[in-house]
């Protein structure tokens, strides 16, 4: 029989282990508070906000996320609008000495893969524009595409994580994002797993980058303009694009590894998925040529505000204030999704994409309850950005922590859930 110390070292709970930072004694002075509706206005009870805020906080109290910005908006109105935490200087490696700078409700944060919705709308921009047609294969426009065994593939299947190419192959190595022309390449060598079209499987990196060259050869210009003109101009976004200007990079929020390490099998699939270790993701979104880079699968900046704002256009149509981003029928072509749940052969669960959204479902769905309707997207798994057209919310949490895991996964539950129960169905016209 194994020793006795031996049996208690196994037993004690993983989460002990956890990466985490220092929790300060009072949260009111690391909470930031911006301009905040009355409840009652947007159809909910005060209560039911502070419901909502308290989970939260109960987020950060986990202590695996140095920094959140959270933004709700309901029937249009913003309810809730808050930092809580520091930008940088909490890491789980930083120490009492180390210069801290609080989040505050402007600090830019990345949004990881949640930029993938932003980039979709850009590519739906310039189909509802006729420059490129959703159907059409990606080597008509882009012919180095085609080879091997690529010539089919479409636009629309790229969009809907259905072209085949999910990840990348060995030998990548990420200084090749800030290498335009070596990536193209790289991306156009990449053979397709399965055929296009029948399977659908996550493409974490890819599809972004074939996204991204595509309508810099149709317009002649680069993603940062093509995303400013359509959409960061017009909503009257301060950042809200691809990286930051250099003179607005001393405000970004810092991002950290918290949570407990992942092992196997968590570690593979996660490295399987980016093509790297996930600690490297962490390290490179740091690094100064991260925000200079347009990467158009990965590093959108925003705040939380901004990116609740770009999803109630979506709610809206395709409408903000007076003007029109995107037609109605591009908003229903974007959101719209095709059948039940399927298995996506990346994460081996069941998922529902539209042409550039990760959907909920019902009865339970990655949205919550009954959200069949909703859209938005995963931001390396701690980022959550969604629209639910059935309850009228428009909602960003953004952080700076990535745990993939920790004591924080039932928080993430419990927060999507209440979201969920404090805005009652309705009918929207």
């Amino acid at each position: 029989m194994a020793p006795k110390k031996n049996m208690s070292r196994m037993s004690l709970p993983r989460f002990a282990r956890a990466q985490k930072i220092t929790l300060p004694t009072d949260l009111a002075a690391v909470t930031q508070i911006g301009a905040e509706c009355d409840p009652a206005i947007a159809g909910m009870k005060p209560q039911q906000v502070e419901k909502i805020w308290r989970q939260i906080e109960a987020l950060y109290k986990t202590g695996v996320y140095p920094g959140i910005s959270f933004c709700l908006r309901r029937h249009g109105m913003v309810v809730l609008n808050r930092a809580i935490g520091h930008r940088q200087g909490n890491g789980p490696a930083d120490n009492a000495d180390t210069p801290k700078q609080l989040m505050q409700i402007d600090t830019p944060v990345c949004l990881f893969s949640a930029s993938k919705a932003v980039t979709a709308m850009v590519i739906h921009g310039l189909a509802e524009k006729r420059l490129i047609h959703l159907m059409d294969p990606v080597s008509y426009y882009l012919p180095d595409f085609a080879i091997k065994g690529k010539k089919d593939v479409t636009i629309h299947q790229v969009l809907s994580h259905r072209a085949g190419i999910p990840k990348l192959s060995e030998g990548f190595n990420l200084d090749l994002l800030f290498d335009e022309s070596a990536l193209a390449h790289f991306v156009d060598q990449l053979k397709p797993q399965w055929a296009s079209g029948r399977t659908l499987g996550y493409h974490a990196i890819t599809g972004g980058f074939v996204l991204g060259k595509l309508a810099e050869k149709v317009t002649g210009d680069n993603m940062r303009n093509l995303l400013s003109d359509l959409i960061q101009k017009p909503m009257q976004m301060k950042y809200f694009n691809y990286g930051l200007p250099k003179k607005d990079r001393k405000k970004r929020a810092f991002n950290y590894m918290t949570g407990i390490p992942p092992q196997f099998p968590v570690a593979q699939l996660f490295k399987r998925l980016l093509g790297v270790p996930v600690e490297q993701v962490v390290e490179i979104s740091n690094d100064e040529r991260f925000q200079s880079a347009v990467l158009p699968p990965a590093n959108i900046m925003a705040t939380a505000e901004e990116t609740s704002r770009f999803f109630q256009m979506l709610l809206d149509q395709g409408r903000y204030q007076d003007q029109r981003i995107f037609s109605a029928e591009t908003i229903q072509q974007a959101t719209q999704g095709f059948g039940k749940p399927e298995v996506d052969r990346m994460f081996f669960l069941p998922m529902r994409y539209s042409a550039g959204m990760m959907l909920g479902d019902s009865p339970i769905g990655l949205w919550g309850p009954n959200s069949a309707s909703a859209f938005g997207h995963l931001g390396f798994t701690n980022n959550l950005c969604w629209a639910d057209p059935m309850r009228d919310i428009s909602v960003a949490f953004l952080s700076t922590g990535n745990p993939i895991l920790g004591p924080h996964l039932p928080g993430l539950v419990k927060l999507i859930t209440t979201l969920c129960l404090s805005s009652r169905p309705i009918k929207r016209t």
